[in-house]
């Protein structure tokens, strides 16, 4: 609704990241990955000191995924794991994929997926790198893959991925248009993997509150409700940053809304979002540092 407040990952969020990964840009550049990982120490060090509202952010998240009060060590871990992330995507977005080790997880059950029906739909998180399963479906496994995101967001980085690789924009499918259900219907009938980063949403979106980390957060109905329309298979996504070089990029069944009749949406939909929200408690538990939303995620507004 128009009244409604811009949520505050809008509001204070994005044009720091912005302004992070355009740093990452030049530094990955000009120094290459080896020298470029000793700057970021120093990036990290420094939104670490003085960036305290997202410190406080990260010190309440990494409360709960880490069972134990979170010290200033793992502030710094968190932000230097999300540095990394965006570091890296530049060589991924160049095709280095020599410089990294990169592990598939359940990728068997996302192949029979998509031998039973052309194009499956990703639910991914501000979690780890998404440009990692860009990556391995472009260089690894020969998929096709494309992303959903948010139109403001998505000229952004755009103008910024194409000062590293104009050929890194085209997968790219703006949300917030009338013909973006079209765009993205047409991707997967031609067998491609759709992706959506489904942990945030619009101050006008609606949401559902599902159990996250102990706790119901909000989480946006928007995506769930695109991939009931288009009648697709969904998995969970999440290619988490583990350390030097290695990423693990994760593939788990969600829901399969193909045959899913119109008056069985509803539910379909909540059981939906609240595996998704199991597997985000799970993958968060697993690799705490990378989840990359500074702000207070269990607020109410």
């Amino acid at each position: 609704m128009s009244g409604q407040a811009t949520p505050s990952w809008l509001r204070q969020q994005e044009r720091s990241n912005l302004a992070i990964l355009r740093l990452m840009v030049w530094i990955s550049l000009r120094f290459g990955r080896a020298a470029g990982r000793v700057v970021l120490a120093g990036i990290a060090l420094y939104f670490t000191l003085f960036a305290p509202r997202a410190r406080r952010a990260s010190r309440a998240y990494l409360k709960r995924a880490l069972g134990r009060w979170a010290n200033w060590a793992d502030g710094y871990r968190h932000v230097f794991s999300f540095a990394t992330t965006i570091h890296d995507r530049v060589y991924l977005l160049n095709g280095r994929f020599d410089l990294f080790d990169i592990e598939v997880v359940g990728a068997e059950a996302l192949q029979a997926a998509l031998s039973q029906q052309r194009g499956v739909m990703l639910m991914g998180a501000h979690l780890g790198s998404f440009e990692v399963l860009r990556a391995a479906g472009r260089g690894l496994a020969g998929l096709k893959v494309a992303m959903l995101m948010y139109e403001e967001n998505a000229r952004k980085i755009n103008a910024t991925l194409e000062a590293i690789n104009p050929q890194a924009t085209q997968d790219i499918i703006p949300l917030g248009r009338m013909e973006s259900m079209l765009e993205a219907r047409d991707h997967l009938d031609a067998g491609y993997l759709v992706g959506m980063l489904a942990d945030r949403s619009l101050g006008d979106d609606p949401t559902a509150r599902h159990a996250f980390l102990g706790e119901p957060a909000p989480f946006p109905l928007g995506p769930w409700r695109l991939a009931a329309m288009l009648r697709r298979p969904v998995f969970f996504m999440a290619g988490l940053y583990l350390g030097g070089n290695r990423y693990q990029l994760h593939f788990v069944p969600l829901a399969d809304f193909t045959d899913t009749p119109r008056d069985g949406r509803g539910a379909a939909i909540a059981a939906a979002m609240q595996r998704y929200a199991e597997c985000l408690t799970r993958f968060c538990r697993q690799a705490p540092y990378n989840w990359f939303n500074f702000f207070d995620f269990w607020q109410e507004t």
